[in-house]
């Protein structure tokens, strides 16, 4: 990546991006952000644009943070980042210690990020642009989850899409609901035919770290308490073709409940699971640098992934040390048989790219 110091005396470089107006002007501010054109390598240079005071530009899982620089006297700073072919990323702005969405892009995630999208990175149909005063829809249906296995108290809301049907349990609910609009998504996208009936669950986290490594109490909770507590909920369910997606830490908790609880659960979509994970890996300096696949791909080598399992697996194109613990995973389950999908993303470790691969991998794993 690359940030420009202005020379005031020089041309402007803003009219390269196809920006109108001089800088500062209402013509400048009114065109949307960020704008791109060609690295001339195959990539893309995007410029980011905030108006005010000094800012940040910080990126999520995929560079370290951009400082925005002051054009000249004016109100305007600015940053050219190179950006790679085929990426969808989420940013926001740093600015006076406070986190701000893009006020000049009409896609968002939440009340203070962005999603910035290269000009070659594929459409994400069914997912609406919603800036950072919109509000979400929620589902009409909640449960109240309290005490068990896992203790403490959470709210699970619960949507039939299409009236209906399998479970779809989403892990990081909470994410799905207030970041990124699921239930509106899956609602168009089994309106277009994409997506069969099902019911979506949204199962909020709350200590990722402890509920999402391998470790059955989670899966012990879901099977006795909460999938009881679903189908009490007067919204139409079928269990028994039960659905986990998960992402990250998510991912690689979906894939162990596959693989130590089949009676429960068969048909897992996961994204960027974290298959680096190891009982000790928090206490690593470097988490990933240990052996390939972690624990996981080690209980896989010596007993193999039970019959029956459909499992899709999506990696971000520009993970790249995420890649040779995913591909080991991937290999050992297939190796045993299960029906498995793989794919790879526009994105680097991140929900933006996620969210397509959510909606195809879920229609997948209930054919």
């Amino acid at each position: 990546m690359t940030r420009t110091t202005p020379d005031p005396g020089a041309a402007h470089p803003f009219a390269a991006f196809g920006l109108p107006g001089a800088p500062g002007s209402d013509a400048f501010w009114a065109a949307p952000s960020p704008a791109y054109v060609p690295d001339g390598d195959g990539g893309w240079t995007a410029l980011f644009r905030w108006r005010g005071a000094p800012a940040v530009a910080e990126f999520e899982s995929w560079s370290k943070p951009v400082p925005l620089v002051r054009w000249g006297d004016t109100d305007c700073w600015y940053a050219e980042v190179r950006m790679p072919a085929r990426l969808r990323v989420t940013y926001r702005f740093l600015v006076d210690g406070a986190s701000y969405a893009d006020p000049r892009n009409p896609a968002g995630a939440g009340g203070d990020r962005s999603l910035a999208a290269t000009p070659d990175a594929p459409p994400q149909p069914h997912w609406p642009a919603l800036g950072p005063d919109d509000v979400l829809p929620l589902p009409r249906t909640r449960i109240r989850w309290a005490g068990g296995r896992l203790g403490g108290r959470r709210t699970v809301r619960i949507h039939p899409v299409g009236g209906g049907g399998p479970v779809v349990l989403l892990l990081d609910g909470d994410d799905w609901l207030h970041l990124h609009p699921a239930m509106t998504a899956f609602d168009a996208a089994h309106a277009a035919g994409e997506m069969p009936p099902v019911t979506l669950v949204f199962l909020p986290a709350k200590d990722r770290a402890a509920e999402f490594g391998c470790r059955p109490e989670l899966w012990e909770a879901v099977r006795d308490e909460l999938l009881p507590l679903v189908a009490e909920s007067g919204v139409p369910a079928d269990p028994d073709r039960l659905v986990v997606a998960g992402q990250s830490l998510g991912g690689l908790s979906a894939l162990y409940a596959a693989v130590e609880f089949p009676g429960l659960v068969s048909r897992v979509a996961c994204q960027s699971g974290s298959f680096w994970w190891t009982p000790r890996s928090g206490e690593a300096q470097d988490p990933l640098g240990g052996p390939v696949g972690g624990a996981l791909a080690a209980r896989l080598a010596k007993r193999p992934a039970p019959p029956g399992l459909r499992i899709a697996f999506d990696l971000g194109e520009h993970e790249t040390r995420m890649r040779p613990h995913c591909e080991r995973v991937e290999s050992l389950v297939a190796g045993a048989g299960a029906t498995v999908r793989t794919s790879r993303s526009a994105s680097g470790h991140d929900r933006a790219g996620w969210r397509q691969a959510l909606l195809r991998d879920v229609a997948w794993a209930l054919e």
